[in-house]
């Protein structure tokens, strides 16, 4: 029995799910998402709250039921509160600001690199070092910031890089003489 899955997602007070058949809508004040649903599980709206069941229980049935709850899950926080990724530019000379919807960074190359903003995704260069990344899709969220990290990571010797705020950068020791 799936421990995730057999806990129902409630809908806080502004957010609306419609069931239709193979995929979930929910509306918030942010926004609106939908699901396409697998035929292993089946979802049901009661007492304002979606419950995710298996179908069977079949290995891939068991599968999908923790995983479908869960995406359901951040589908409701997204529409209702929303989400929000910090990154931190460590290094001299590397800063990032906004000009108009794209964001342009100095990271040490000949030249800025410039991203465009998706859309759904509001980027906010909070300090010249100090990015903020938000949205009501997690996963759009999530890919974006991965994407700006990627364009320079942080390297294990002196830290510079564009890192996610509270990660910890292993280090390693230099040469010796």
């Amino acid at each position: 029995m799936s421990r995730v899955g057999k806990h129902p997602v409630s809908l806080p007070q502004g957010v609306t799910a419609e069931v239709k058949a193979g995929a979930v809508q929910v509306k918030g004040k942010l926004g609106t998402l939908s699901l396409a649903i697998t035929s292993d599980v089946e979802v049901k709206l009661a007492d304002n709250q979606l419950v995710v069941t298996p179908v069977d229980q079949s290995t891939k049935a068991r599968m999908m039921w923790g995983t479908v709850r869960n995406n359901l899950a951040n589908m409701v926080k997204g529409v209702s509160e929303g989400f929000k990724q910090v990154l931190e530019i460590e290094g001299v000379g590397f800063r990032a600001a906004m000009q108009g919807k794209d964001l342009v960074m100095q990271l040490g190359f000949s030249h800025e690199v410039r991203y465009p903003s998706p859309e759904g995704i509001e980027i906010k260069a909070e300090k010249p070092t100090v990015l903020s990344i938000t949205g009501f899709d997690r996963q759009k969220v999530g890919q974006v910031a991965a994407e700006i990290r990627s364009m320079k990571k942080p390297e294990p010797y002196k830290g510079k890089g564009i890192k996610y705020a509270g990660e910890r950068v292993r280090r390693k020791e230099g040469k010796k003489k």
